[in-house]
């Protein structure tokens, strides 16, 4: 996992995942809608496959790449192992917030 996040840390590799999510692309299309030279982008491509993010099937004189999905689902199953901790944060706040309302509900009730 910490290869995939150290790939995704760079902006324009995680423009490339986003891309990708739609769907395969040519290296000539990401470099067009991302506005970069191909050097450029076949260079992060490469990043990414190295960390085992995209996969590459080469056609004739293209190369497609497209999404494997395991490390990223490896990369969400770590993010949701953090949700019960947010969640139990969340509902203290819950309770404070509604604590701090019943207080001032009571002392706007008394004369």
């Amino acid at each position: 996992m910490n290869s995939t996040m150290s790939a995704l840390a760079e902006p324009n590799r995680l423009h490339m995942v986003e891309l990708l999510r739609d769907g395969p692309l040519t290296v000539g299309e990401i470099a067009d809608r991302l506005g970069l030279n191909q050097p450029q982008v076949s260079k992060h491509l490469r990043v990414l496959s190295e960390a085992g993010i995209v996969e590459v099937q080469p056609i004739a004189n293209r190369r497609i790449y497209k999404l494997r999905p395991q490390p990223l689902q490896e990369l969400d199953a770590w993010v949701k192992s953090f949700r019960r901790i947010w969640d139990e944060s969340f509902d203290r706040l819950d309770a404070y917030l509604q604590e701090l309302q019943s207080q001032e509900s009571n002392s706007k009730d008394k004369p």
